[in-house]
């Protein structure tokens, strides 16, 4: 009964396949730093007890699945550096999705719209982490009251107007990345900013 699978930086390539979803026992899954193409397979919504998924630095095309959504104990999600599309609208649209969420990872990617201010309904996330995308309109506010937030990396999309005063409030907001943006030249950023140079998937959390 296999529980984790680490096959990052191994040069696997072609289509991930879609009987990966009947590995049920999964809880860890780390397939960054291949490869891989084709699209995200819907059959990892299959892997009830899988709580952290890597599929950074691929060449993974299409959507993000929203069935994923239906993952109940998903607690990080890194589709990272890869060649998605689409909206955070489209990949949340499951009634209920992502009750386990903490850190969502979407950076360097095509996905373009808004932020959607349903997002906020995922009331356990702590990183969201939208940079290097093709992401347009204003932050809404109702992100602000996602209670355990602690980074939100906006940086280097087409974001515009002004950020709510509620961000700069927040009791955890920690870094908020805004550079690279048309928003308002009032409009500061939070923390100190570095380069992120460590992976998030670099101890393969337990």
């Amino acid at each position: 009964m296999i529980h984790s699978s680490n096959l990052r930086w191994n040069k696997l390539q072609d289509e991930l396949p879609a009987e990966i979803g009947e590995l049920k026992s999964l809880t860890h899954l780390s397939l960054s730093y291949n490869n891989f193409k084709g699209e995200i397979p819907k059959e990892l919504a299959d892997l009830p007890q899988l709580r952290y998924l890597y599929l950074q630095e691929n060449r993974f095309v299409g959507r993000v699945p929203p069935e994923l959504g239906s993952l109940p104990n998903l607690r990080h999600l890194d589709v990272g550096n890869n060649h998605l599309v689409g909206t955070i609208r489209e990949f949340i649209r499951i009634e209920g999705c992502f009750p386990a969420l903490r850190n969502l990872y979407l950076n360097n990617n095509y996905l373009t719209g808004g932020i959607p201010a349903q997002l906020a309904k995922l009331t356990n996330l702590e990183i969201l982490y939208l940079s290097y995308n093709k992401m347009t309109g204003v932050v809404p506010a109702e992100i602000a009251q996602i209670p355990k937030l602690t980074s939100l990396y906006l940086d280097h999309n087409q974001f515009s107007g002004r950020i709510s005063d509620a961000f700069y409030k927040h009791p955890f907001v920690k870094e908020m990345y805004i550079e690279g943006n048309a928003f308002r030249s009032s409009v500061n950023p939070i923390g100190y900013h570095k380069v992120l140079e460590v992976s998030s998937d670099s101890d393969f959390l337990v």
